[in-house]
């Protein structure tokens, strides 16, 4: 009898360190997957929160952009026009020997008129938009071309497509920094731009034949901060390389399926 009474007591031991191990296991485990799940929440806030700071802090640019876009417009062009319009009555009151002198003054204001019309329309991303990016890019060299020397190309394959306004402005203010970069830093001669319409993405490269420099030693400035920090806020594959002597390029691979996104973002 003792020992049957024995036997009981074990496994009655045996069943209540079963039951404690399985809820000590369950309680673990319940308090793992509650951790995990926070964890994720806060780093999903602090992702869009991120890109909810990124995203107002490019609107502000933007705005501010299109405010210059329109002083430009608005006022400096219409002031350039007006000085031009006078320049025609004075080379029509002139002697001969004054109206090269004229010409020479009146093809100044007109060059100045023209690039700042060409200004206008980079800055205002409503143009840009409605432009799209290549046409954005083709003006933007065409403008760099006329005024600071540079042999410029742009070379466009695949069978071409729209991309969203948005995200063609924010890809278009990335090849711009690089643009200014290249033209402020680099002493290229040379800019080419490449541009492929596949399946799937847009690939843009830009190349220039520059001084080029160490890209493992180099400190991140702003600029190119803020050019990976808006090619991830549209999921686009950022990859600039430079080498001492060779130049530099910038690699983005856009994704078609941006396009969706924001088409369904519209719908709801």
């Amino acid at each position: 009898m003792l020992a049957k009474e024995e036997l009981l007591l074990i496994v009655y031991f045996i069943v209540v360190i079963l039951f404690l191990t399985s809820f000590a296991i369950i309680f673990f485990i319940t308090f793992q997957k509650r951790k995990n799940k926070l964890l994720l929440e806060k780093f999903e806030a602090e992702t869009r929160f991120e890109n909810e700071l990124a995203q107002s802090k490019i609107e502000i640019q933007e705005q501010t952009l299109k405010n210059v876009s329109w002083e430009l417009h608005d006022n400096i062009g219409q002031l350039l026009s007006v000085a031009n319009m006078q320049l025609n009555i004075l080379s029509g009151t002139v002697d001969a020997s004054a109206k090269q002198s004229v010409k020479d003054i009146k093809d100044v204001v007109s060059n100045s008129l023209q690039e700042v019309r060409s200004l206008s329309k980079s800055l205002n991303n409503e143009v840009v938009g409605y432009s799209g990016i290549e046409a954005s890019i083709k003006n933007e060299l065409f403008r760099f071309e006329r005024l600071n020397n540079l042999e410029t190309s742009i070379t466009s394959t695949g069978e071409q497509f729209d991309v969203v306004d948005k995200d063609s402005v924010i890809l278009f203010r990335i090849i711009q920094e690089f643009f200014s970069n290249a033209i402020k830093h680099s002493k290229a001669t040379k800019l080419e731009v490449f541009i492929d319409y596949l399946p799937e993405e847009l690939h843009l490269e830009i190349r220039d034949n520059g001084i080029g420099f160490n890209i493992e030693k180099v400190i991140k400035s702003s600029g190119l901060i803020n050019m990976e920090s808006r090619a991830a806020l549209i999921n686009t594959k950022f990859n600039l390389n430079s080498e001492l002597a060779k130049g530099t390029s910038l690699s983005l691979n856009y994704p078609i399926k941006s396009l969706v996104y924001e088409e369904n973002d519209t719908n709801r």
